[in-house]
């Protein structure tokens, strides 16, 4: 990794201490974007519950089974956007001007090239991928309806999934969001007049369904075009640079092939739920939907720890990383907490929404009560991925995942759910492989520390002229961006005092880690550390 010494600032400086205001105005946003996201599902599955007719069962259960072959098929790729957010932040955070231009721009070729090639794919092997899956003939038809016309709009859902990446590598949660929020407008007013009024069922939401993303992705692509920094995007600049695509690769492709691990796992459990019968199935739609809003509020902070991490691995900052780590994991347990229980309490009525009633409500709230309960170790498991990656470490986790989250999940499946043949059993098996993978990515990320946190310590610091004299690249050009970054005395003295209690969490790590053998700095270089 190089530094220019080119003052490049983010909306959001991440590389400057407190951090933990700044990071919790920056996840708010993504919670608010993530849970519109899901709104799009919600949205489906209640409209059809309610207005779908004698077919409503039928339809929940149609659209409601589809998402996990759907996750499992463009999880890859969204990957890469992973790995696009990476890379960005890192180049904010190291001051690079020239190469996040060039992330920019390669990552919206990516998307829209990728987005084509899985658009198509999906729209004419859906049916058949279904068939696999042991889809009841009682909903083949309809599940096959929707999937066709959602993988229309997938080369849009890749593009805002891109575009957004890069705005909130700089720092800028608040454009997607309000594109989003267009989107979710859009996608409701469409379900009502379409599955209501017109009667179209699963068509008509999946119709809904594309046109939303459609709004999303111009809505980001036009805020990176309208940009005044190096994050602008320039259509007739749009090519791919192999250097920056292998950059994003090495992050992305891990991270989309972990996704798919995570797909591949649910798609075999789906599969088995599928054997229940279509009551079965309608209860654990509404009941995974529910579990969705609780996983993005914990995944919107893993994001939020991938970005401050990478921004302070580009500027050499190790402390910083460190510190971003034990506030993020502090953060994600008492969300997971908070959420998921509440979840599991208010079931009954929010399973009611969704259609459920008699056995299936009481499957839904039976599948609440194993995972939200326990889902804050998944986001625990999410938070350390995302260090992982911020350091330039993504192909641990993949590996990690593949022998923790679908290794155990099938060797679960394959006996102890063989010799007890109950949802019950079946869904014992998240926390299980939660539990499992969250205790060996803990370990890996303390060794992948030290030999990193050695290599950024030996780095040469950054030029503080250069910095305080250098053009930014991200400069905030509207005032509200600007009030978000700026704090009272008060307020950073406050602030502070809650830091350096974190930051001696972060101090005993490394006091910790370095006691089991690390090789010590020697006096002439520890008055070259970039943390001084």
């Amino acid at each position: 990794m190089e530094h220019t010494g080119k003052r490049l600032r983010a909306e959001v400086d991440f590389t400057t201490r407190p951090l933990l205001k700044k990071t919790i105005l920056f996840a708010l946003p993504l919670v608010l974007s993530s849970v519109l996201q899901l709104l799009y599902s919600a949205a489906d599955i209640i409209v059809l519950g309610r207005f779908a007719g004698d077919e409503s069962e039928a339809a929940v259960a149609a659209v409601g089974s589809t998402g996990a072959l759907i996750n499992l098929i463009t999880n890859l790729f969204i990957g890469l956007s992973v790995g696009a957010l990476a890379v960005a932040a890192r180049f904010v955070g190291a001051r690079d001007k020239d190469r996040l231009s060039k992330s920019v721009h390669t990552s919206i070729a990516v998307s829209v090239i990728s987005g084509f090639i899985v658009g198509v794919f999906g729209f004419f092997l859906s049916k058949t991928m279904l068939v696999w899956m042991d889809t009841p003939s009682s909903v083949l038809e309809l599940s096959a309806l929707y999937l066709k016309i959602y993988f229309i709009g997938v080369p849009f859902n890749f593009l805002y999934n891109f575009a957004s990446s890069i705005l909130r590598a700089c720092g800028d949660t608040r454009r997607p969001l309000i594109a989003l929020a267009a989107a979710g407008v859009a996608n409701i007013g469409l379900n009502i007049v379409m599955v209501a009024g017109l009667k179209m069922s699963v068509a008509g939401v999946g119709v809904a369904t594309v046109v939303s993303e459609v709004v999303a992705a111009i809505g980001v692509t036009a805020a990176l075009m309208r940009r005044k920094d190096a994050a602008k995007l320039v259509l007739k600049r749009l090519r791919i640079h192999k250097a920056v695509l292998w950059d994003i690769v090495k992050i992305g492709v891990p991270a989309g092939f972990q996704g798919v691990i995570f797909s591949l796992s649910n798609v075999i459990i789906q599969s088995s739920i599928n054997g229940f019968g279509k009551v079965a199935m309608a209860g654990n739609a509404a009941a995974g939907n529910l579990e969705g809003f609780v996983y993005v509020a914990m995944n919107s902070v893993a994001q939020a720890c991938l970005t401050v991490a990478g921004q302070n691995y580009g500027a050499a900052k190790p402390k910083n990383i460190d510190l971003s780590l034990v506030q993020c994991l502090f953060l994600v347990t008492g969300t997971g907490v908070v959420l998921g229980v509440g979840v599991w309490l208010l079931s009954p009525f929010l399973l009611k929404l969704y259609g459920c009633s008699g056995e299936a409500l009481l499957i839904g709230k039976e599948r609440l009560g194993v995972i939200c309960t326990m889902y804050f170790l998944c986001g625990i498991m999410e938070v350390l991925v995302s260090a992982l990656r911020a350091i330039g470490r993504s192909v641990t986790p993949m590996l990690v995942s593949i022998a923790g989250v679908c290794g155990v999940r099938i060797l679960w499946i394959y006996t102890v759910f063989r010799a007890e043949h109950t949802l019950f059993i079946l869904q014992v098996s998240y926390p299980v492989s939660w539990l499992f993978t969250l205790a060996v990515h803990l370990v890996c990320y303390l060794v992948a520390r030290k030999k990193t946190f050695a290599e950024l310590r030996a780095m040469q610091p950054i030029d503080a002229d250069a910095l305080n004299n250098g053009q930014a690249a991200c400069d905030i050009t509207e005032s509200s961006a600007e009030s978000n970054t700026q704090m009272p005395e008060a307020e950073v003295a406050a602030a502070c005092n809650a830091e350096e209690k974190a930051d001696r969490v972060a101090q005993a790590i490394e006091k910790l880690v370095d006691s089991t053998g690390a090789e010590q700095l020697s006096e002439n270089e520890s008055g070259e550390e970039v943390e001084k």
